[in-house]
């Protein structure tokens, strides 16, 4: 059984912070079931996109799995959040900066 997109967020937030990392929410979805987003930025200013994973990659475990997509600047990152709302307005957005982008999907699995 898969936890709550808010318990999700929250806790991801908070295992950042614990990490060293910083962490903001920049858009609040459905608190039951909304897709996660997660901008990371390195402190050099470099941007990577994290969304869900296909189905297929999350396995049986009910845990969330993300894989990285094209994102490679402010205008590309907003109008993939377009097309986003208009395919499913309950999306969620965390925003994260950390030395190391990957350090948060060492956490989320952690």
């Amino acid at each position: 059984m898969r936890i709550t997109s808010d318990l999700f967020v929250s806790q991801l937030s908070r295992r950042l912070f614990i990490a060293g990392a910083f962490a903001a929410v920049v858009r609040r979805g459905a608190d039951a079931a909304g897709a996660v987003f997660v901008v990371a930025r390195s402190r050099d200013g470099a941007l990577r996109l994290f969304g869900p994973a296909v189905q297929s990659l999350s396995g049986e475990s009910g845990a969330r799995r993300f894989m990285e997509e094209a994102a490679s600047d402010e205008a590309a990152l907003d109008a993939r959040f377009q097309r986003e709302a208009r395919f499913d307005p309950d999306f969620w957005v965390i925003e994260i900066e950390t030395d190391t982008p990957e350090d948060f999907i060492d956490i989320v699995e952690g």
